[in-house]
């Protein structure tokens, strides 16, 4: 019975859910684990088959055996995950769907020492030292009291914006996997939306967008900021249900 109420949760949208089912969900939420892409760095750590010879290893070893190097050390590039960089709408009409993420961004920020996690609406706002917390509950507590602009307009333009010219300077952006969270719903130019996109492809790795509309089998992307940053997006996925976030992830 139980696996049976979870797989229903799974595939009910998130705006279909009532409060009981909405703390059910954030306890699902709990077990996923955001895998990202993995990125050679430049350091080098030992390894059994690594193209190149550690010679300070190697010289150590022969010590041994009399000076002569029987058996080579290597070593190899260093392989660790790509940062995370996670930026969810929490505007007025991503009201239905902005909690449910808020605990998906817990997940993300935990996904790394590299992950970083955003809000925006009118303006931008770096939630991830709020979302740095053992409970789930006050991490969204905290994130939700960080945010000034919850439930105000949409600025798409505006926010990616502010991230690009205030982090994108600190390279956060620079090789990572950028997530965006939002319906595309733009209050004021989309031809921003396309510019401050285009800037953030290029600095990223890959670039992609959630949108929780995309669900619905009958959803084309006629609002604005979604055409304008479709364009620079690698993947376009679904966002309204445990399910898809769980591919997501």
């Amino acid at each position: 019975a139980m696996a049976s109420d979870e797989e229903l949760l799974a595939h009910k949208r998130f705006e279909a859910l009532d409060p009981q089912e909405l703390a059910q969900l954030y306890r699902l939420m709990t077990r996923l684990e955001v895998a990202t892409p993995q990125r050679r760095t430049r350091r080098h750590e030992k390894g059994r088959r690594g193209r190149r010879i550690d010679l300070r290893r190697t010289l150590r070893a022969s010590l041994r055996t009399g000076g002569e190097p029987v058996r080579f050390a290597h070593r190899r590039r260093r392989v660790v995950p790509r940062r995370l960089v996670v930026l969810c709408d929490i505007s007025g009409s991503m009201e239905p769907y902005a909690r449910a993420y808020l605990q998906f961004l817990t997940c993300a920020a935990g996904s790394g020492a590299d992950a970083e996690a955003f809000v925006f609406a009118t303006r931008l706002t770096r939630v991830t030292r709020a979302l740095a917390s053992r409970s789930p509950e006050r991490a969204i507590q905290r994130a939700a009291a960080a945010a000034p602009a919850w439930s105000s307009g949409t600025r798409i333009g505006a926010s990616l914006r502010e991230f690009n010219e205030v982090y994108g300077r600190r390279a956060l952006s620079r090789g990572a996997i950028v997530l965006i969270v939002s319906d595309g719903w733009e209050r004021e130019d989309p031809e921003l939306v396309g510019r401050e996109m285009a800037k953030l492809a290029r600095a990223a790795y890959a670039v992609v967008w959630v949108n929780p509309l995309k669900g619905n089998p009958q959803y084309q992307p006629l609002a604005g900021g979604m055409r304008a940053a479709l364009p620079y997006v690698d993947r376009f996925l679904p966002g309204h249900n445990l399910r898809s976030l769980e591919e997501l992830a």
